[in-house]
């Protein structure tokens, strides 16, 4: 039985994303000290995407973005970024920080892309799967017939 079925007879409803579950996300990104003058034009580059929101940092040489995980995640912009000729932070911080982010938003995606596994009701689905297909234990013989007398 294909998933799709299951989830259909058990009654599972599959309308994702639920609003509020934490979709706006609102990081931080470092640039190294060289070049100069990257945070402006990094700013300049980055407003200009849709569905972005971007403000220069309180800290030095940051930018802080603000976006849904849905349309963007920090590796995606940071690779555009590094493709783009910026440099950014490679400290150790930066990088474990960096990894962090990018495996969670990842995963956040990937489960908000996947539908609702079933928990308590799979047996429920299985029972009503049996009840509508024939199986060996069914005879068409009158009832009459099947005695013998």
């Amino acid at each position: 039985m294909r998933r799709e079925t299951a989830y259909k007879l058990a009654g599972r409803n599959h309308d994702h994303p639920v609003m509020g579950a934490g979709l706006i996300k609102e990081r931080e990104i470092r640039f190294a000290a060289f070049p100069p003058n990257q945070i402006d034009q990094a700013l300049q580059s980055l407003r200009m995407l849709k569905g972005l929101v971007v403000s220069v940092g309180e800290r030095p040489r940051t930018l802080v973005v603000r976006y849904s995980v849905l349309d963007f995640s920090l590796e995606i912009l940071e690779e555009a970024l590094r493709d783009a000729g910026f440099h950014l932070d490679n400290s150790l911080y930066a990088k474990l920080v960096r990894a962090l982010v990018y495996f969670c938003e990842e995963t956040q995606r990937h489960n908000l892309e996947s539908p609702e596994r079933l928990i308590k009701k799979s047996n429920e689905v299985y029972v009503k799967v049996y009840d509508q297909h024939p199986h060996g234990d069914h005879d068409d013989t009158p009832l009459e017939l099947r005695e013998y007398k």
